[in-house]
C-alpha cells in the first residue's frame, strides 16, 4: 500500500507531505485545483516519461518520493527487490525520482540507483492506475485477454507460453539466416571452388617468390658470373705457367718467411710476419669460396625456363588475386577451402536448427492448446461473473459474453477475443461499438474489481472511474468501490458525492494564489467532520452551498 507521498517543486505543487490509511481514500477537488498534477506526479514516481516542463517554475529539479509497504504474502515483489539487491525487510520501502531541467530522470529504491525497467517492474506490482481515458482500454484485445486469463488463473501457462515462443522465433530467425548463408554458398560455390581449385594447384610456398626472383638473376646471367670467377681464380693462382709470376699465397707464404728470419734482430717483426700468417690464411679461405661459387653457378638454359615458368604463375596469380605476396595467395586459399566447408557445416547446422524448431513448435503448440482449452472452459463462467456485477449497477438487461476464436500465433497463444455487450438485452455487439461512455465506466469498474480478486495489487486508483453516472448508479459503483476498499487499498479521485461519502478517508485538492494573485500553487489536506460535511455539500450543490446540500452530505455521511 502507499503509505505517504512527498512532492517538491512538480508544476503547481511546491512542497507536499501527506500520509495515507487502509482501505478506500476519497480525493475530491473542484475542476483546475490540481487533482490531475497529484495524479501526474504520481506516475512519474511509477515510471512514466519525464519532463523538464513538470519542474516548478524558478526550480532546478522536482522530486517525488513515497513510502509503499509490500505485503508479507507478497512473495514476487519481494523476490524482485532481491534480485536487485534492494533491502526490504521490514517490508518497505522507498521509492524516489528526480527530474532536472535538462529533462533527465534518476531513480532511487532505498536510496539505490535503479534503471527505469526496474523501477517500473517493481512499482507496477505496488499500484494500478484507472485513469480517466482507460475505458478505451475495452476495446484493446490483449486487455481483454489478460483479464480473461487472470480470471482463469492462466498466469503459469502464459508464462511458458511466452517463453516457447521467444525461443521458437529465435530459433526461426537463425534457421532463416542460417538458410540464406547456405544458398549464397551454393550460388557461389561453382566460382569459389575454381578459384580454390586454382591456388590449391599452385602448390602455394611462403618466401618462394623471392627465393625464385634471386634464382632467376642468377640462371640468366650465369656465363657472366662464371667468368668473373675465373678471372678471380685466376689472379690469386695464375693457371698460366708461361707467365713470369707466383700466386698471391705463394707470395704472402714467402714473406712471412722473410719476416721471421729478420724477427731474430728486430723483435716486431714478428707481429708483422703473424698478421702476414693471417692474412694469408683469410686470402685461402676467400679462394675456396669462389672456387664453390663458380663450382656451384649452373649454365642450365632447361632450369633457368623453369624458374621463369613458376615465376610467371606466380605474378598472374598474384595479379588475378589483387594480392601483395604469396602469403597473401595462401590467405586466400584458406578463406575459400573454409567457405566450401562452411556449406557441409552449414548443412548440418540447417538440419539441426529444423529438428529444434519442429521441437520448439510441437512444445508451443501444446501450450497453446491448453491455453485455449482453459480460456474456453472459463469464458462461460468470467461472463457470468462480469454480467451479474453489471446488474447491480441498474444494467438489468445487459448481457455480456466472450467470443474466442483462433488467431495467428503469439506470446499469448493462438486465441482472439472479443468481448460482446448489450445493454438492452439482445443482439449483443463488440463492446467498443455498442457502449455508452456511462456504461463503459460501469462494466470498467466490474472488470477492476474482478481484477483486484486475482491479482495481488496492493493499491487501486481511480481517476474519475464514475464520468458518465449520477444518481443511483453511483452510489452503487461507490460501494462496489467501497468493498474493493475491504481487502485492499483503494484510492477515487471523483466529482461524485454519493462515492466521495464512502470513503474511509477524505483528501481535498485546493488550489491557492499569493497576495498579489499572479502566483497559483495546489495543495492536499485530510479533511473530516465539518470541513468534509461542506465539501461534500459543495459537490452536491456546486458553487453556493445550500442548507439542503449539507443536509444531504450529512445524510450520505452517515
Amino acid at each position: 500500500m502507499l503509505k505517504s507521498l512527498q512532492i517538491r517543486n512538480y508544476v503547481l505543487i511546491d512542497s507536499l507531505d501527506v500520509s495515507f490509511p487502509e482501505g478506500l481514500v476519497i480525493i475530491t477537488g473542484q475542476t483546475g485545483a490540481g487533482k490531475s498534477i497529484l495524479l501526474g506526479a504520481l506516475s512519474l514516481l511509477l515510471g512514466d516519461k519525464a519532463d523538464a516542463s513538470a519542474i516548478a517554475s524558478g526550480a532546478d529539479s522536482c522530486v517525488v518520493e513515497a513510502v509503499f509497504q509490500v505485503p508479507g504474502t507478497d512473495s514476487v515483489t519481494r523476490n524482485l527487490l532481491q534480485e536487485n539487491d534492494l533491502d526490504c525487510e521490514d517490508g518497505e520501502i522507498i521509492v524516489r525520482r528526480v527530474v532536472n531541467q535538462s529533462g533527465r530522470s534518476r531513480s532511487f529504491i532505498n536510496d539505490s540507483p535503479v534503471n527505469l525497467q526496474i523501477l517500473q517492474g517493481i512499482t507496477g506490482r505496488l499500484v494500478d492506475i484507472h485513469s480517466q481515458h482507460q475505458t478505451l482500454l475495452l476495446s484493446d484485445k490483449s486487455f481483454q485477454l489478460s483479464m480473461l486469463d487472470h480470471f482463469a488463473g492462466n498466469e503459469k501457462l502464459l508464462s511458458e507460453c511466452t517463453a516457447a515462443f521467444t525461443e521458437f522465433k529465435t530459433l526461426e530467425r537463425k534457421l532463416d539466416d542460417a538458410r540464406k548463408r547456405l544458398a549464397e554458398i551454393e550460388d557461389e560455390r561453382e566460382y569459389n571452388l575454381a578459384r580454390f581449385q586454382r591456388l590449391d594447384d599452385a602448390h602455394l610456398q611462403d618466401d618462394e617468390l623471392e627465393a625464385l626472383e634471386s634464382e632467376q638473376k642468377q640462371l640468366a646471367n650465369a656465363e657472366e658470373i662464371k667468368q668473373e670467377l675465373c678471372a678471380v681464380e685466376n689472379l690469386f693462382n695464375p693457371s698460366d705457367p708461361s707467365l713470369d709470376s707466383i700466386s698471391v699465397s705463394s707470395a704472402l707464404k714467402e714473406a712471412q718467411k722473410q719476416l721471421e728470419k729478420v724477427s731474430r734482430f728486430i723483435p716486431d717483426a714478428a707481429s708483422l710476419a703473424q698478421r702476414v700468417s693471417s692474412a694469408r690464411a683469410e686470402l685461402e679461405d676467400v679462394i675456396d669460396e669462389v672456387s664453390d661459387i663458380n663450382s656451384r653457378t649452373e649454365l642450365s638454359q632447361d632450369r633457368l625456363e623453369a624458374v621463369e615458368e613458376r615465376l610467371s604463375l606466380l605474378y598472374g596469380l598474384l595479379k588475378k588475386y589483387s594480392a601483395q605476396s604469396v602469403a597473401e595467395l595462401i590467405a586466400q586459399r584458406d578463406a575459400l577451402s573454409d567457405t566450401l566447408f562452411d556449406s557441409d557445416a552449414l548443412s548440418h547446422r540447417v538440419e539441426e536448427l529444423e529438428a529444434s524448431l519442429a521441437s520448439k513448435q510441437n512444445e508451443y503448440d501444446a501450450i497453446a492448446a491448453s491455453l485455449a482449452e482453459s480460456r474456453r472452459n472459463s469464458s462461460a463462467r468470467f461472463a457470468e461473473a462480469i454480467e451479474s456485477s453489471i446488474h447491480s449497477l441498474e444494467l438489468e438487461h445487459a448481457v455480456f459474453s466472450v467470443e474466442l476464436s483462433e488467431s495467428a500465433p503469439s506470446s499469448t497463444g493462438r486465441d482472439a477475443i472479443r468481448f460482446l455487450f448489450s445493454a438492452a438485452g439482445s443482439n449483443p455487439q463488440d463492446v467498443a461499438r455498442c457502449a455508452s461512455g456511462g456504461e463503459l465506466s460501469r462494466l470498467m469498474l466490474c472488470l477492476k474489481a474482478m481484477m483486484a480478486r486475482f491479482v495481488s495489487m496492493p493499491t487501486l486508483i481511480f481517476d474519475e472511474i464514475d464520468t458518465g453516472v449520477s444518481g443511483s448508479v453511483a452510489d452503487k459503483m461507490g460501494r462496489m468501490i467501497c468493498s474493493m476498499g475491504r481487502d485492499m487499498q483503494v484510492f477515487a479521485i471523483t466529482h461524485l458525492p454519493q462515492v466521495a461519502a464512502k470513503g474511509n478517508a477524505h483528501y481535498l485538492v485546493e488550489k491557492e494564489y499569493d497576495v498579489l494573485g499572479t502566483k497559483a500553487t495546489s495543495s492536499v489536506r485530510q479533511i473530516s467532520g465539518e470541513d468534509r460535511v461542506m465539501e461534500i455539500a459543495r459537490m452536491l450543490s456546486g458553487s453556493t452551498v445550500t442548507s439542503a446540500a449539507v443536509q444531504n452530505a450529512k445524510e450520505l455521511l452517515g
